[in-house]
């Protein structure tokens, strides 16, 4: 297994629109907010600094295209080629990651300049000895679906803008007769002489040329091809192979090699303008041509530029919000922008995609293929906000996942990158996002095929430990990495898959999984008060120091996580965690240790362990849900104050403004539900947990002209404590409600005030439920 900690640590040794058509997707303006355009309050520059990995290009929501300038193509803070802290840029490459922890992409680099063109982009202490430029934030402009930027080296303006498949940039240069662009095939994410295993370059006609190239980085033997074409013909095109010159390819054929450039030449007016083009594919150079004849026929920037506004403005106004707090709105829409750059698309407009297996497959109609699937962060608050806003998209998502469950030769999938699997972090949660589609109702999604292949990985395949988590009923810490946090997971996909039997109608495997799902109970050692590593004998380890990553140094007993998390690291049987500490108080009584003991970490702790609150960590995915345990031991206003503590210290409206990785969509979806006032705890489920509510009110659009409305009555924004809720003007008793109530339109009321209300939530007839299958 890859996991992000050991991605880190190899790089730190070197660095110390929519896949549906427009007018499919609903859009209206929310009562009293017409005149304002939430475009407004998106600034892409959020998450670009500190460990966010964002990157500030343009791309359309769910696009396959991420057309971005590249500062840096190697070290843990580069994973998206991006860093604020930088300032010379090496090119703009077309595919980029968003949030992650491990770096890949950067695919077909093109940088801009004038003079004799170098072929290497030089090192950041010396942009001078390479093709790379200064640049000065100040003059960056980001936006949805644009970027632009000045080459100070060269004194070319360069623009960004994009369509689903395909990047288009444009150039104003200066009067020069040695203007030139530079292709780079070797240019990618990682060390030394990048990760290209192999690429070929052809000269289509006297404007357009085509490659393609193999790269083993994060994601091994991933294939990635390109057609673009220029705007002006070039003079002369020089081509390069281990950056030393070399015959142009003949006509129809390939120039083939490991290291491939080339540089187009142009002689250039002052303020000519210069455009290029550039269709992907994952499947074929032609592939890219086509993408490029269907979404980007002709030669108008503008237009490409204002068609990805106006897509972005439909995408953003999926979601309103009312506040007088500007910082707050930038996060939020920020976020719900965030949230939409993935999953990606991964198909060509002739519906041919390249599978898991590496074949290439053709999609039945009305089908996309998707990647970029972040699943251990992602299917804890990302996909459940699909199941809100994204709900023409969940089946489509769901059903490229079977269909890599199916070709792929590591079946279940983990981390999906384009068509390899990068088997980053633990479990195998696609199994949950396709439990939870299958629980709350979605159509469309062949759950049959889907549940006889996470069966294979649950009852057969002898994948990371499960063998003795189904034999022993934990992973033994003296056998297997990370068994303890394995063993959750694995508790947790049970749980999944539990469901979509139950739906089934097969009663007994629902049963016998939902009893499986507690196994984690094995872990609790009673004496200290934590869940514990056990040695395959059935002894704890030791010593033991609930701070520690793990009892070797081995390896880890827990993911990206110690003792302190991963104890409250049960979301589907709360009420099963609390019995193991002896009722409600000695439960609330750990959990608000866990927000008030040191933050002392060991040397050995990964830097996504971050955003410490005593020992939670909001940088990392799994302390997400923890604030929110409080409802299920009766304490719902603990919870409250918690949320809004997080809310307002988590999250900032500025380059570092993120408490770890972005995580494609999850650090933002966990700010978006828990500023609309709920939370997924256990997402399959279908169950939301009440928080504190940001905002004033607010409006989701759904499917089919639904909509989900927030009204929040209170008299000062500062007021957190819920006094009163009411659902469709029913007032509730428990502090949590479930997706069928709102997934065809409601109105959710809640009445704030300054301080705590004692009873609401807190009769045991009113928890939210544990373990109980729907």
């Amino acid at each position: 297994m890859i996991s992000r900690r050991r991605f880190l640590e190899r790089s730190a040794a070197v660095c110390a629109a929519s896949a549906l058509p427009i007018d499919k997707l609903a859009f209206a303006a929310t009562n009293g907010q017409k005149d304002e355009d939430p475009l407004q309050w998106v600034d892409p520059r959020i998450g670009t600094g500190g460990h966010g990995h964002c990157f500030p290009g343009a791309a359309l929501p769910f696009g396959m295209v991420q057309l971005s300038p590249d500062t840096f193509n190697d070290g843990w803070d580069w994973c998206s080629g991006y860093h604020v802290s930088d300032s010379s840029i090496m090119g703009f490459s077309h595919t980029h990651l968003s949030g992650t922890g491990c770096g890949d992409l950067l695919d077909f680099l093109v940088m801009a300049g004038t003079g004799d063109a170098k072929l290497v982009p030089g090192d950041r202490s010396n942009p001078d000895e390479g093709y790379r430029s200064r640049f000065d934030h100040e003059e960056e402009r980001t936006e949805p679906g644009y970027y632009s930027v000045t080459l100070k080296d060269y004194k070319v303006r360069a623009e960004l803008t994009a369509t689903e498949r395909t990047g288009l940039h444009r150039y104003t240069f200066p009067a020069s007769d040695k203007s030139y662009l530079i292709l780079d095939l070797q240019h990618g994410y990682g060390p030394g002489e990048g990760p290209c295993d192999s690429a070929e370059l052809r000269v289509v006609a006297p404007d357009t040329l085509a490659g393609g190239r193999r790269t083993s980085a994060w994601g091994k033997n991933r294939h990635a091809y390109f057609t673009l074409k220029v705007s002006k013909k070039p003079e002369k095109i020089v081509f390069y192979s281990d950056d030393k010159e070399v015959p142009a390819p003949a006509a129809g054929e390939d120039l083939k090699g490991k290291h491939l450039k080339c540089v187009l030449y142009f002689s250039t007016k002052a303020n000519e303008r210069i455009l290029m083009k550039t269709g992907i594919s994952g499947v074929d150079a032609d592939g890219a041509a086509k993408n490029l004849a269907a979404e980007a026929p002709g030669w108008n920037f503008d237009k490409v530029r204002a068609n990805a506004k106006q897509i972005w403005r439909r995408q953003i106004s999926k979601m309103r919000v009312a506040t007088a707090n500007e910082t707050h709105k930038h996060i939020f829409y920020t976020a719900l922008y965030h949230l939409s750059l993935g999953p990606t698309l991964f198909d060509d407009v002739d519906g041919r995609y390249r599978g898991m297996d590496n074949e290439i497959h053709t999609l039945p109609a009305g089908q996309h293929q998707f990647s970029t699937f972040s699943l251990w962060d992602t299917f804890r608050a990302a996909h459940p906000t699909y199941t809100l806003i994204e709900q023409e998209r969940v089946p489509l998502f769901m059903n490229a996942l079977i269909r890599m469950a199916e070709q792929s030769p590591e079946g279940m999938p983990v981390w999906p990158l384009m068509s390899t699997e990068t088997g980053t972090m633990t479990g195998y949660h696609s199994a949950a996002v396709i439990s939870e589609a299958c629980n709350k109702g979605f159509t469309g999604i062949d759950y049959e095929k889907a549940y006889s292949l996470m069966m294979k990985r649950a009852m057969v395949d002898d994948y990371r430990g499960l063998g003795y988590y189904r034999k022993l009923h934990y992973i033994p810490a003296d056998k297997e990495g990370e068994s303890v946090s394995k063993t959750f997971e694995y508790c947790y996909d049970d749980w999944s898959i539990a469901h979509v039997a139950r739906k089934l109608g097969k009663n007994d495997d629902a049963q016998m999984l939902a009893k499986r799902s507690t196994n984690y109970r094995n872990y609790f050692d009673k004496s200290v008060g934590f869940m514990r590593p056990k040695l395959e004998d059935g002894n704890w380890t030791a010593p033991f120091n609930p701070i520690d990553m793990g009892h070797t140094k081995k390896w880890r007993d827990y993911t990206e996580s110690n003792a302190w998390q991963t104890t409250f690291g049960v979301q589907h049987d709360a009420a099963g965690l609390i019995d193991l500490f002896g009722g409600r108080e000695p439960f609330l009584t750990k959990l608000d240790q866990l927000f008030t003991v040191p933050s002392d970490l060991p040397e050995d702790a990964p830097p996504d362990i971050a955003g410490m609150v005593g020992q939670y960590a909001h940088g990392n995915e799994p302390s997400h849900h923890i604030s929110y345990l409080y409802v299920y031991a009766g304490a719902p206003y603990k919870t409250q104050a918690r949320v809004r503590s997080l809310l307002d210290t988590m999250y900032a409206a500025k380059p570092d403004g993120m408490q770890g990785n972005e995580d494609v969509g999850q650090m933002s979806a966990w700010y978006i539900l828990s500023s609309l006032g709920f939370y997924p705890v256990d997402p399959v489920s279908g169950n939301y947990v009440l928080g504190s509510p940001l905002f004033e009110s607010a409006t989701l659009e759904l499917s089919r002209g639904k909509k989900l409305e927030i009204v929040v009555d209170r008299k000062d924004p500062s007021h957190q404590y819920i006094q009163a809720f009411s659902l469709n003007g029913k007032e509730q008793k428990q502090a949590w409600f479930h997706h069928s109530e709102i997934a065809d339109g409601a109105k959710l009321v809640f009445t704030m005030g300054p301080e705590p209300n004692t009873s609401f939530g807190t009769d045991p007839a009113v928890l939210p439920p544990s373990l109980k299958l729907a």
